[in-house]
């Protein structure tokens, strides 16, 4: 695939037709009609310049076996599409997600259905579901610990959609008059096999989950479980409650039964350990007069690493590249890389962190335009990530984003050990 720096015009021409076809409002009831069949999505173009970091820990495990570079330029084209056919009480739905992306290390192609879900409605209170979905457990904004059944929000865009896993479940739900509004139940079932939903975890296993939720006192509230089989076994529960029109709190509480723990020391010793793992959130959103919202959470992550072990982590790297000069055995480094891919170089290793997000609607009297400011910081060792974001909505069904991620820490921390200090990042939406 060639740069696809030279699709930017492509982008504004998008952008300008966008704008010409803007019209006055109007309403047409028959807009507002379930229609048998729908199909949507978005185009995308993002281009990002990143600051490399050729000697930090991640840098080396991520790019061993590449020639080091100070900087990467990255250009990427996604298409999403999202369907949804109707017939009588049945309903399908998919979203497919295709993307193509080059940069000076690889140029690279996939297409990833991210869901394909058949629905039947028993009754008004009886949903019957199977096939391939996104659960969205749990009330958190940036990290999910009920998330059970789920694969991991990315922190640094919660809202992008994510693939699901093939599933069968049914949704029970009944409404009361008094204290107690509502009650679902969702029981669900998540097989492993080696051609469905590998990445779970280990093969042959059902995988039985299920969520009961309340509605009590206008305030929401979720029981969750999941049995042991391609995981450890895992409980907890969730909350969410509006103290006023324009302030929530949710939080969120996980156990983690017989969780395993590899942890290295800086000579490279492993050890494993077992036991239970307690991971929770709070947090709270407010909105102010002036139309600025703020997100707050504070998240401890029960099976992550502290800053200690970390260190000893990044260090074991240094000595096993340091061994790869030396001598040209790569045994070490290959150890180096099971060790993170096994936990220390997922996106957020740490044990705690402090989430903080403010957004402002209209600024500057511009309208649509809705400035932002994005800051996590790992509690243990002090380092963080702050990303300010302007993102522009007021042309027709296109939305134009601009971000820089500025990482710092020191060089064996959660944010200074990995492979960029900076990013900045262009990016063009259209919808259709």
């Amino acid at each position: 695939m060639k740069r696809l720096r030279r699709w930017w015009p492509v982008a504004a021409l998008l952008v300008a037709s966008g704008a010409w076809a803007a019209e006055d409002y109007s309403f047409d009831a028959a807009e507002f009609e379930k229609k048998p069949f729908e199909l949507g999505g978005y185009a995308q173009l993002r281009r990002e310049d990143v600051t490399l970091r050729p000697d930090a820990p991640l840098y080396l495990l991520n790019n061993y076996a590449r020639s080091r570079r100070e900087t990467l330029g990255r250009d990427t084209a996604i298409l999403e599409l999202a369907g949804k056919l109707r017939h009588g009480d049945a309903t399908l739905d998919f979203r497919t997600h295709s993307q193509t992306q080059h940069d000076q290390f690889a140029a690279d192609t996939e297409h990833v259905l991210y869901e394909a879900n058949y629905s039947y409605r028993a009754d008004s209170g009886l949903l019957l579901e199977t096939g391939k979905r996104v659960m969205r457990w749990g009330k958190g904004y940036a990290f999910n610990p009920v998330g059970f059944v789920e694969r991991p929000k990315d922190p640094n865009d919660p809202e992008l959609a994510r693939e699901g896993y093939w599933m069968a479940s049914v949704d029970y739900i009944r409404n009361f008059d008094g204290a107690l509004q509502t009650v679902a139940f969702t029981p669900a079932l998540l097989p492993v096999g080696r051609d469905l939903n590998s990445d779970f975890g280990a093969r042959d296993h059902l995988n039985p989950a299920a969520k009961l939720y309340f509605l009590y006192h206008d305030t929401d509230i979720d029981l969750a479980w999941q049995g042991k089989g391609s995981r450890p076994a895992r409980y907890g529960l969730d909350f969410s409650r509006n103290l006023s029109s324009n302030f929530e709190v949710h939080g969120e509480w996980a156990r983690i039964q017989d969780a395993t723990r590899r942890v290295v020391d800086g000579a490279g010793r492993v050890t494993s350990s077992t036991g239970n793992a307690t991971s929770y959130l709070l947090g709270l959103r407010y909105l102010t007069e002036a139309g600025t919202t703020y997100i707050a959470e504070y998240y401890r992550n029960g099976t992550g690493y502290t800053a200690a072990e970390s260190r000893d982590f990044y260090r074991y790297v240094d000595d096993a590249f340091a061994t790869l000069a030396a001598t040209g055995d790569a045994s070490a480094v290959q150890k180096a890389i099971a060790l993170g891919q096994a936990g220390y170089s997922r996106p957020n290793p740490g044990s705690q962190y402090l989430y903080l997000r403010a957004q402002q609607k209209d600024a500057f009297d511009i309208v649509y335009f809705q400035p932002a400011v994005t800051a996590m910081v790992n509690l243990d060792d002090r380092s963080y990530q702050v990303t300010p974001e302007l993102l522009y909505t007021g042309l027709n069904n296109v939305e134009l984003r601009a971000r820089l991620y500025v990482l710092n820490g020191e060089r064996n921390t959660d944010f200074g050990a990995k492979q960029n200090s900076r990013k900045i990042e262009f990016q063009a939406r259209l919808y259709f």
